[in-house]
């Protein structure tokens, strides 16, 4: 079986992720998001979604933010 020759890995052994390079394209995504709401759209239902993911993107890294520098999360 092709299983077996695997090496057996904790969840603390593997690659951390680069939180540096994960902020940025998260700022990057909120200010591409924002810079979408200024177009020729006459609805506001695109500007609701844009605007509702930017601020849970911008949460996200908040959050993720605050529990790094508290020691909560590596």
């Amino acid at each position: 079986m092709a299983g077996h020759d695997e090496p057996v890995t904790s969840p603390d052994q593997r690659k951390p992720t680069n939180r540096k390079l994960t902020y940025t394209v998260g700022i990057a995504a909120i200010v591409t998001m924002v810079a979408y709401l200024y177009g020729n759209h006459e609805g506001r239902v695109e500007s609701l979604w844009l605007g509702g993911f930017a601020i849970v993107i911008a949460l996200a890294l908040i959050t993720d933010w605050v529990l790094v520098r508290n020691g909560l999360r590596d």
